[in-house]
Parts: C-alpha cells; structure tokens; sequence
C-alpha cells in the first residue's frame, strides 16, 4: 500500500493519471476478438470552448464508454473536431482586420493558407480542455473533418447524391446574412422581441372603386409586392378578388389573391404578399402561380436596395441600406396619403447568432438535399424500433420535424470549407464530380469551366460522421467492426439538424442507421432554472469548476442530475457537495489502510461469517444490480444515486462505524473487497480519485 496524503488535492492527481492513461494507450486497447463498442462525439467546433454544455455531453459518453472498456469490450470513442466554416472564417477575418487587411486584399487561396496556419496555431484548444475533464477518447486518431480523407468522402457524398436525383440546384428563399453574406441554417438564427412598428398602408383599387388596407412590420419590402391577399371565405373582399391594385410609390399593378394563410381575424384580413422576401409569402406566392425566377427581389446581398426586374423603384432609393430605405419609404408613402397608421409592437426579429445583424428572407440559388426522400428511412427506423430513441417522449418530435422536412439548403458563401465539387461551363450548364478532370471530361475538350465558389455547410459533412471517421468509402476493418455506433449521446437542440441527418446519410451510403440508441439529454441550466447566456452573466466556466473541485466533483454532479432529458438546474454547491464526497471516499481509504486494509485478494466475495460482515456483502450485491438497471436504462442519475448512497451511508456512516475496532483478519478481507467493488462502480463517474485509490491500497485482485 502507499500512505495517502492527509488531504485530498485532486489537481495532482487528475494531471498524473490523464498523462498516464493517454500515454500508455489505455484509451483503445487492443481486444481484437471482444465484443465491439462504439460512440462518437459530438465534433466540437475547432473555434470553441469547453462550456458547461459539452462537460454533460461528454460526461455521459465517457460514463459509458469506461464501463464498457471494463467489460472488457473492443471500445471505441471516436473523437474530432468540426471544421466550423463560418465561425473559422469568422475568427480569421477579425484577425486580419487587425492587421488592417480584408480577405478579398489576400485572394481565395492565401486566405484558406491563412485559417489553416489559424488551426495549427490556435486551434482546437477545446481537444486540451476535454482532457481536463477525463475524456477517454482515442485520441491516437483524432479526425478533422477538413482531413483529405474525409474531404474525399464529402466529395463522394454531394457526387453520389446528386447522380441519385437527391442533390439539385434551386432559386428559394434562404436565411440570409447580410454580414457575412451567405446563407445560414436556421440553427444560426437567434429570433429576439426587439421593440418595432406595425404601418398600415392603404392600396388604391385600380378602378377607382376603393382602397385595401395591409398592414406590415417591414414598409421598406412593399417594393417588391407581387399580390395582396385575402383569405377565400372572407366576404369581405370577394367583389374584388382578381382585380388589380395599384401600388404606391411604384405604380406597380398587383393582383387580389385569395388563400389560406391570410387570417381574417387579424387587422383588416388583407396581406401583401412579397414573395421574394418573406417566408411565408414565398409559399403564398408559389401557391399563386409565381415561379421563383419570376419574384421580385429588391435588396442586394448587403441588403442594399436595388432595382427590380420591372424597374420600377424610383432611382432615388436605390442604393439605400434597408433602414434607410424604411424611413424613406414610409416619408413617400405618407406623401401619397397612403399611409393610414402606426402602432408600436413588438416585432420577433431573427438576429445572426454570429453576426449580430438583423437576418433576410433572401431569393437566391443554392444547392438543395431532398430531405424528404432521404427522411423516409429514418423514420421507420424509429418507428420499428431499429433506432431506440430515449427518452420515448423525442419520438413525437422526430416524427414531426422528418414528417414536415423542408429541402435542406447546403451550400455556403464563405472561402473555408468544402468547396462545391460542380462546375459551370459558359451557358450555365453545370458538371458535378469529384475531380476537375472528370467534369472536364463529362464537358468536353475546350469547353472552358469555373468552379462553383460556394462551399458545403459543416452540417453537410458532419452528416457524415459516424461512418466517414471510419474510413468510409474504403471498407476498413473499423468501419466494418464499428458501424453502426452503439449510442450517440447529444443535447435536444440538434435532433434536427446533425442527429437526424446523421441517420439519413447512415441509411442512404450505409444501408442502416448509423448507431442502436440516440439519447437525448436536456439543457444545463443555473440554479434558478434560467437559460444561461453570456448577456446574462450567469454562464457557468466549467474549467473554473474543475478548478476549485476537482473534475471527479464536476463529472459526479452532471451525471447525479442528468435524468433522462430534464434540464439541469446546476447549483454551485451541488460540486461542492461532489468534492466532499469524494473526500469522503479518500478519508475512507486512510481509515482502511490504518486497520490493515489494503486490495482484495479476489474478485468474488470473501467467506464471511460476522453478520455484520454477510450484511455489508448482500448490500454490495444490490447496489450492484441497481447499478446494472441503471446502466442498461441509460439512467445516468439512478447510477450516481445508486453508488452515493451505498458508499455515503451504508459504508463509511454504517458499516465503518461498526467494525471500528475489530478489524479481525475476516473483516479485513470483506472490507478490502467491499472497497474495491466501491472503486470499479464509481470510476466510470470519478476515474481520477477511484484510479489513485485503486493504486493507492496496494495489488488489486488475482482471482
């Protein structure tokens, strides 16, 4: 045995282990005829941060991967990092601003030369920061999903995709970033109550007899109107459906139209309708006939007004930023005695989460997934059972976001990231493969192309994650030992937009979901329950933490409270708790070592006699079923509440307390195995502390 210090001091201990374990390959040994298990993280953003977040996702994964490892599996974490195309490009470009020099000053190439100079200097900092808190990935082979090889499989991916018929190019509306300039999914939009107005303009009938009253929280958009309508039962308006309006300020003729999503119970039941720059109106607009070619769209991509295709907007508004252009328009407006009120409201704007500006519906040409073709798959899979989805109460959820799926939008206008393998010769034709040469050879000797400029959204090939880390499209032996996943841990919040697409490329280039069980946990939260937000000041630094506790205190804590997707109301005092728990686990091993007690000599329970001593071993017995019912439910707090109670209460307060003072040569056995079996249940929870007892007391069991 070796004397353990007076205090317990976990920062010597967690550095000296992890160096240990991580050096020694201890994180993938060699099993190559057990039992495969396998999970994937999450990838973190190569720009991030360890935050309270990734701990509890993380903490879950490596509970369960460790307790795999111990059964003795062929255990698999893999681990990686995204390449986080438009938060990169992001960092990089605030960088050279600093330097006083734009992207544009240094070209396409230079610029992707200079993130990748960025990464290998300062990024990835969060793959550090995992390992402080016990994360026992292999990282002997990390990936990056900007490596050639997994580069190549994109590639593959968007080629294979499109010759399918399940990849195409389309003009519709997107989120887009007047900022940054490229479209963004919907993850990237944070919708705020920001105070605003709603302006009701008054639409002279184009016969003279009578006006329609609309009403809009976006003046500035009647520009580029196509229609008015009203809803089909509203009798109201049913003389003048299919007549003409005309416009003020344009003098544009646009048509009454009648459908469903005009309310007549909301202000005077009549809506203008741009479909070019409204959600909603594009799909009122579609309904009416108009092909997106033809919708008007009057702002350029800083969102900057400029002319229409019919060229009526007066000469003196283009040009004008959007806000500028909404109080000149409102001024014309109010001059041609079109404008009937205003009232203050509060408007739910959507906001870029990176950005910070004010987002557009914006008209343009992007490259489309057919999401719903490829849905298909994924939701049998749940619905039959093939992918276990916990807690059951996601499914409802799953089956309505795959059931009502939009196309899925991939492109990017940003210079980081996978740069779209198409090409366009001079009349627009496009040539899709995963080399120039091949598109050169599908187009012909002489015929000049250009690449496309877009890039891949990150979701498009972290899609792709749990078989293109294997190898994938060679058929290596991980990827046909470790496909599918055993379980994908991850929060609610990317159920749609990584989770489920990770299971329809998994079906679509596999042939089967790409993991068994998804389990979904909540958000953490502060002790109060309210969502944490830096604006707030109550983010909680989980580094800081670790710092003051000890990782084992953060891990038990997170794991204590993770129940089945509730969210975590995370109480500072709650880790402190944690880290006199294992304090306590501490001062029980010096008890021991003080009374001769050092590690077992086996694995089975020792003979026992003392009733004290049968009482303490039937006790371990049904902490240990209790321990395996919640392991097999995935319920991570009936773990921690399982091995608490029996080390707290049933052992140090109980079982110490009686044989103090007659620790005879059977009470020294029990009592070794006990701890021990203490050690193995609660290192999957507490690896630091359970791994420096486990040393500490001496050679572990022989038989």
């Amino acid at each position: 045995m070796t004397e353990l210090a007076k205090t317990f001091e976990p920062g010597p201990i967690e550095a000296k282990w992890y160096a240990h374990w991580e050096g020694e390959g201890l994180f993938r040994p060699e099993r190559p005829d057990a039992e495969p298990f396998t999970i994937v993280m999450p990838p973190p953003n190569v720009t991030g941060s360890l935050h309270i977040g990734h701990a509890l996702d993380n903490t879950l994964q490596d509970v369960l991967v460790r307790i795999a490892r111990m059964q003795g599996k062929d255990s698999l974490w893999v681990v990686g990092m995204d390449h986080a195309g438009i938060a990169t490009q992001m960092v990089v470009e605030r960088q050279l601003d600093s330097e006083q020099v734009k992207r544009t000053d240094l070209g396409r190439e230079a610029f992707v030369e200079r993130v990748w100079q960025w990464k290998a200097e300062s990024g990835g900092q969060i793959t550090k920061q995992l390992r402080r808190l016990g994360a026992s990935c292999d990282w002997a082979n990390e990936r990056f999903t900007m490596d050639p090889g997994f580069s190549a499989a994109v590639t593959k991916v968007f080629v294979e995709l499109y010759r399918r018929g399940l990849l195409y190019r389309d003009k519709r509306l997107v989120n887009w970033d007047p900022r940054f300039q490229t479209a963004i999914s919907d993850l990237e939009v944070e919708t705020k109550d920001t105070p605003g107005k709603f302006w009701t303009l008054r639409y002279p009938i184009e016969d003279g007899s009578g006006f329609v009253e609309v009403a809009t929280t976006r003046p500035e958009t009647m520009l580029a109107d196509m229609a008015v309508a009203v809803h089909p039962d509203d009798e109201r308006y049913a003389n003048i459906v299919g007549k003409k309006l005309k416009q003020p300020i344009t003098g544009r003729l646009i048509p009454v139209i009648t459908d469903e999503h005009a309310d007549p119970e909301l202000g005077s039941g009549a809506v203008k309708i741009t479909p070019g720059h409204d959600f909603n109106d594009y799909e009122v607009g579609k309904r009416a006939g108009f092909k997106p070619a033809e919708m008007l769209n009057m702002l350029s991509a800083d969102a900057h007004v400029c002319q229409t295709a019919d060229g009526l907007i007066p000469a003196d508004l283009i040009g004008l930023e959007r806000f500028e252009a909404r109080k000149a328009v409102v001024a014309l407006l109010e001059a041609e005695g079109a404008l009937v009120k205003v009232e203050d409201r509060q408007i739910a704007t959507p906001f870029g989460d990176r950005s910070g500006v004010v987002i557009e519906p914006w008209l343009t040409d992007q490259w489309y997934v057919d999401a719903a073709k490829l849905a298909v798959k994924p939701l049998e899979a749940v619905r039959s059972g093939e992918i276990a989805v916990v807690p059951e109460t996601w499914k409802k959820t799953w089956y309505n976001w795959l059931e009502n799926i939009q196309p899925w939008c991939v492109s990017r206008q940003l210079w980081w990231g996978h740069r779209i393998p198409a090409w366009f010769d001079a009349d627009g034709n496009v040539f899709v493969a995963e080399t120039f040469e091949q598109a050169q050879a599908e187009a012909g000797d002489g015929v000049s192309l250009r690449q496309d400029e877009d890039v891949l959204d990150t979701w498009f090939s972290s899609a792709l994650w749990p078989f293109a880390t294997l190898g994938w499209p060679e058929q290596t032996h991980d990827l046909k030992r470790h496909y599918p996943n055993d379980v994908l841990i991850s929060g609610f919040d990317i159920l749609f937009f990584w989770d489920a697409r990770m299971a329809m490329q998994g079906f679509e280039f596999m042939g089967e979901a790409p993991w068994k069980t998804l389990y979904l946990h909540g958000l953490v939260r502060d002790a109060t329950g309210a969502k944490m937000s830096k604006s707030k000041g109550n983010t909680v630094d989980p580094l800081g933490l670790i710092d003051r506790f000890g990782a084992d205190a953060l891990r038990f804590t997170l794991a204590a409270m993770e129940s089945q997707g509730r969210d975590i109301k995370l109480d500072e005092k709650r880790v402190e708790g944690y880290r006199n728990f294992a304090t306590k686990l501490w001062n029980a091993a010096r008890f021991l070592a003080g009374n001769g007690v050092g590690a077992s000599a086996s694995i089975k329970a020792p003979d026992a006699t003392r009733p004290v001593n049968r009482w303490i071993i039937g006790e371990v017995v049904a902490t240990l079923d209790a321990m395996n019912a919640a392991i097999a439910e995935l319920r991570f707090d009936g773990m921690a509440d399982a091995i608490y109670h029996f080390t707290w209460g049933t052992f140090c307060d109980w079982y110490v307390e009686l044989v103090k003072g007659s620790f005879d040569d059977e009470t020294r056995a029990v009592a070794a195995w006990v701890f021990d079996q203490i050690l193995v249940m609660l290192h999957p929870l507490m690896p630091f502390v359970t791994e420096e007892l486990w040393h500490a007391m001496g050679t572990g069991p022989t038989t």
